[in-house]
């Protein structure tokens, strides 16, 4: 019996943005139905398309506006994270947008750093899918547990590892994602502090581009 696994592949089809492979040694979170481990960062319809992650984290430095969540949800082919608002963004506009991205099939929704408690708890009020809130620091964990978080994206640079050993050392069973950083020791070690997932950075589709005309010119 043959328990190795078959790729199945198209000689169009074939390229695509794999994530590292030690983000496998994480211990994974169950979203919903979904199991998941690695999620690419990125709102490029291109590498949504392109990638081997299990999910997708969609945050961008604009107001969210309902129009941009259906763009991408339309694209992605595996569970979509997407960003409602939380920093410049508050009240009943991130409610809406969050109740919105739900209709839209999305598999969970994210809360930016700044968002204040009463943002929270209105949009934990509002939706039945999971609230993914991001921090930065140590600081207001116990609140945004408290107010309606599920989930906790830790991207604190280079304080990452520090903020998810303070996570983990007091709530243990919080899920927790954190940003891996540029290297696969970094990644293991983000893991090794107990990020249950990982957030990888993919290259962007112009340096992709730029490596792809280097190999034309050869």
């Amino acid at each position: 019996m043959n328990n190795s696994v078959i790729k199945v592949q198209t000689p169009l089809y074939s390229k695509c943005i794999e994530v590292p492979k030690v983000i496998q040694k994480a211990s994974g979170i169950y979203i919903l139905s979904r199991y998941i481990k690695s999620i690419v960062f990125t709102t490029d319809v291109v590498v949504i398309k392109n990638n081997n992650a299990d999910a997708i984290m969609a945050v961008y430095p604009f107001t969210p506006q309902p129009i941009l969540s259906h763009a991408l949800a339309t694209v992605a082919n595996m569970p979509l994270m997407v960003g409602v608002g939380g920093g410049t963004t508050t009240g009943d506009r991130v409610v809406e947008v969050a109740l919105d991205a739900e209709f839209q099939g999305v598999l969970s929704v994210i809360l930016n750093a700044p968002i204040d408690n009463e943002t929270l708890m209105a949009v934990r009020k509002a939706i039945e899918i999971p609230i993914i809130v991001s921090v930065v620091s140590t600081d207001w964990i116990e609140d945004r547990l408290k107010y309606g978080a599920d989930i906790l994206n830790v991207c604190a640079g280079k304080d990452t590892i520090k903020v998810i050993k303070y996570i983990r050392d007091r709530y243990p069973d919080v899920p927790i994602i954190a940003t891996g950083g540029p290297t696969d020791e970094i990644i293991e070690e983000t893991i090794d502090a107990g990020a249950n997932a990982i957030v990888y950075t993919p290259p962007t589709t112009t340096q992709l581009m730029k490596d792809l005309m280097e190999t034309y010119r050869t």
